[in-house]
């Protein structure tokens, strides 16, 4: 990929800050001499002062100019290799944040024979010099944009090396008895064995077994980027978009007394105490002959199906017990016996209530939230309950993955051990068991980017903001 082939070769630049007009905004230049390059158009305010002669991680405060002309009064950072982001000599120049004057200082720059960053070229840069591996350049990405302190800590743990040590002390072992494997391969004339085969296969299993919960916690790591979804589901007119909306505290749905108001779901996401929760408002269960409404209700069970909790609704003043109990099964039955999905039976409309119907108290063992969502009652008795049921999301001392392309990695790794062991138990020569344990080193090198290629680096960096 031409980003991949040009990466070192020039120097770059990108506003590094947010586009737009603000108080400040940052300028973000690197590549060998770029110092030399800002020396053309910046003037220190030290009458001797150079940018080429400045030592590393110091600031210089002087004018940028054009033909003599004064572009800004500005503040510049300046970056010495190896002792920078990228790995080279790196400048960073604060301005002022007037939309002119950026795309002005842009301009310049062209003009010192500098090119513009493609997206995450930056970070490309500090991969290839050296400074993190793929899983730590990805962290970057992730610790951009991640919306809830769960999101966050799992980015940071990941952008911090956590992931790349485990899988470093993993792949650490298998190199070594990949070693022994290879050196009886020298001496096959001799029939000399290296590599125990008992020890040789405890160390898969336990290699396997490391990485058997790696991505196993694809699917909490996943729900926590993506959102726990909530799915609000009852039949119709029980109050589901008027919750939806209390919950975000916005008209995000429309509410009607109309039954079959929504027939398609909706969603939007709100962060409880550090988590990410996707609300799902849901066509209302019934049945009908209306082929729109049909479709709705069929996402609405579709959206069920993948619900890590289901807000069940229902019109306590005119609900019947044996009813909501008969519905509540149906609910059971209809997800799958390895979903883990939890139903929080809530009453809804308790405001049109003096005191509870006798024939509803029988369903106190249900465990249901009473709230009124027009009035707002209980809201936070609600929000409480789905803190305690999400508390199962629990992040502390764990590593988690979150990235698809890491999921992939994996389970090629494991068929490929898997491979290896069945090689082992089959007394097949030792060039088959090595030829195994190859691949699987060559999958878990694509995690970290020992092993890469420009596809992979493209597919990863073309997918970063500009100027990170």
């Amino acid at each position: 990929m031409k980003m991949i082939q040009r990466a070192g070769e020039t120097v770059i630049y990108a506003l590094a800050t947010a586009p737009g007009q603000g108080a400040i905004a940052t300028i973000r230049i690197s590549g060998n001499n770029c110092c030399q390059m800002i020396d053309k158009v910046f003037k220190s305010a030290k009458r001797r002062g150079s940018l080429a002669a400045a030592e590393g991680h110091t600031l210089h405060f002087g004018r940028l100019v054009k033909d003599d002309l004064l572009i800004d009064e500005v503040l510049v950072s300046v970056f010495k290799a190896p002792r920078s982001y990228t790995g080279e000599e790196m400048i960073e120049i604060s301005c002022h944040g007037s939309v002119y004057i950026q795309q002005t200082i842009l301009n310049l720059l062209a003009t010192t024979g500098a090119r513009p960053a493609d997206p995450g070229e930056f970070t490309l840069r500090a991969f290839l010099n050296g400074k993190m591996d793929l899983t730590q350049a990805e962290g970057v990405a992730d610790l951009i944009s991640s919306r809830s302190e769960a999101e966050h800590k799992i980015a940071l743990n990941q952008m911090r090396g956590g992931f790349s040590r485990k899988l470093a002390e993993l792949r650490s072992q298998l190199v070594d008895l990949a070693s022994y494997l290879e050196l009886e391969l020298d001496f096959s004339e001799e029939d000399v064995e290296f590599a125990d085969r008992t020890r040789l296969k405890k160390l898969l299993n336990e290699v396997k077994h490391e990485l058997i919960i790696l991505r196993d916690s694809f699917q909490t790591g996943n729900v926590i980027r993506q959102g726990i979804p909530v799915a609000i589901a009852g039949r119709p007119n029980v109050g589901k978009s008027t919750l939806l909306n209390v919950l975000l505290n916005d008209e995000r749905a429309i509410v009607s007394d109309i039954p079959g108001t929504t027939r398609d779901t909706v969603e939007d996401t709100l962060v409880i105490e550090g988590l990410l929760f996707r609300f799902i408002d849901t066509a209302g269960l019934r049945h009908t002959q209306d082929t729109v409404e049909q479709i709705g209700i069929e996402r609405t069970y579709m959206a069920l199906k993948k619900a890590a909790i289901i807000l069940w609704l229902f019109d306590i003043t005119e609900a019947d017990a044996d009813q909501i109990k008969e519905e509540w099964l149906e609910m059971r039955e209809m997800l799958s016996d390895d979903q883990e999905t939890v139903i929080i039976p809530v009453a809804n409309k308790t405001d049109q209530l003096i005191e509870l119907p006798r024939h509803l108290r029988n369903l106190l063992d249900m465990d249901p939230v009473y709230i009124s969502a027009r009035k707002r009652e209980n809201i936070a008795l609600l929000i409480d309950r789905l803190k305690q049921e999400a508390s199962r999301f629990n992040l502390s001392g764990n590593l988690f993955i979150t990235n698809n392309r890491h999921l992939e990695a994996i389970e090629r790794t494991l068929t490929a051990l898997d491979d290896t062991s069945s090689r082992i138990e089959e007394d097949l020569s030792t060039d088959l068991v090595a030829d195994a344990l190859r691949h699987a080193l060559k999958y878990m090198g694509e995690i970290t980017g020992e092993v890469y290629t420009d596809e992979i680096l493209g597919n990863i960096f073309s997918k970063f903001c500009i100027g990170k």
